[in-house]
């Protein structure tokens, strides 16, 4: 909720009971962690699910603080998607748009069908597995969650829980692609920057005067771009450094129980699943970060294309300098203390 939404007492009231619940969850998980340190396999499954509710809870926090940055970063985008576009790169800039729309409509769909499976996979569990009474494996106080004793109670967990696993989940996605399509943005912003540039000479022809204006809109154009690249990291700092722990520890639980349990084919499915879907994330952020990378330094060599000493004077000259010289720092998914999201840094997480 922005600070607008929150002057609304129902919506104010419904965030504030679905956090309760969403802490009720991981104290109920945390309390039958005790039960399964008898147990290495159903250990490291309440492991899993742990850190997996820990992030959720952080980044519904994380984006509650930020929310109101947030909405200022997609008007700044809004700004760059409403600049004006000129010259013959009309048609492919339609195009390229319309493509950075529908990737990231792709992936929201493909994730979401995976996270609804899943949560109807676990909600069923207890089905079709007589020695599991629940979604997961939890305990509360007073054997609450014991069907026999106290059949209302166990209900009313079993219904609690699967209702805030598919809210929950269905959350974390869109706020991932939220994030992910800001920067996907940002990457078409820098397509469309060496379009223009290089029909710059094409579209002006012999009027230095226009020459003029236009590198002066497209090295404003570029410095609008880095300033937002940058807000974004600083707003989702938190986010990604999150993201990133919690993947490292979920591909090195489910290697270590993968291993432990080598001579059980059924669990150590069970973990590569859970290692396949991490690192597929990771693998999503970091194609998303290796593509602003490549096309932040591709500014450089079409600033370099539209230089020509025979043409404009020496502002001309110089602007063009400064974008090659701003584009010879690569722009990146990143946070603070942990190295950009790339595919060579995923390599180098799914080898440790």
């Amino acid at each position: 909720m922005n600070s607008e939404e929150r002057r609304k007492p129902l919506l104010l009231a419904w965030n504030y009971f679905f956090m309760f619940q969403m802490m009720m969850n991981m104290a109920s998980f945390t309390y039958g962690l005790f039960e399964s340190l008898d147990d290495i396999v159903l250990l490291g499954r309440d492991l899993a699910f742990i850190i997996a509710i820990f992030f959720e809870i952080f980044k519904m926090i994380h984006f509650s603080v930020q929310v109101d940055e947030i909405d200022k970063l997609i008007n700044g985008l809004e700004r760059c998607y409403r600049w004006e576009t000129k010259g013959p790169v009309r048609n492919e800039v339609v195009s390229i748009k319309r493509w950075h729309l529908l990737l990231p409509a792709a992936v929201m769909g493909a994730w979401l069908i995976l996270v609804i499976s899943f949560t109807f996979i676990m909600i069923s569990t207890p089905f079709w597995v007589e020695s599991q009474k629940l979604p997961f494996h939890v305990a509360y106080p007073f054997d609450l969650h014991n069907p026999s004793k106290h059949p209302i109670a166990h209900a009313l967990i079993f219904a609690s829980h699967g209702c805030i696993t598919f809210y929950s989940l269905i959350w974390v996605v869109l706020a991932d692609v939220l994030a992910g399509s800001i920067f996907f943005e940002l990457t078409s912003d820098l397509k469309i920057l060496c379009l223009q540039l290089r029909f710059l000479n094409q579209y002006c022809g012999c009027d230095d005067v226009m020459l003029d204006k236009e590198v002066n809109r497209l090295a404003l154009f570029h410095q609008q771009i880095i300033c937002l690249v940058d807000r974004s990291n600083e707003i989702f700092n938190g986010a990604l450094t999150m993201q990133l722990m919690v993947i490292f520890l979920l591909i090195s639980l489910s290697g270590f129980e993968a291993m432990v349990s080598r001579h059980d084919h059924e669990v150590v499915a069970e973990y590569l699943v859970l290692m396949v879907m991490a690192l597929s994330h990771l693998s999503c952020w970091s194609k998303f970060g290796d593509l602003l990378s490549q096309e932040s330094m591709e500014v450089a060599v079409a600033a370099y294309d539209a230089y020509d000493p025979t043409r404009g004077d020496k502002s001309v000259h110089q602007r063009l300098g400064l974008i090659i010289l701003r584009a010879q720092k690569p722009l990146s998914i990143k946070s603070r203390i942990l190295p950009p999201f790339t595919l060579v840094n995923n390599l180098a997480v799914s080898i440790l």
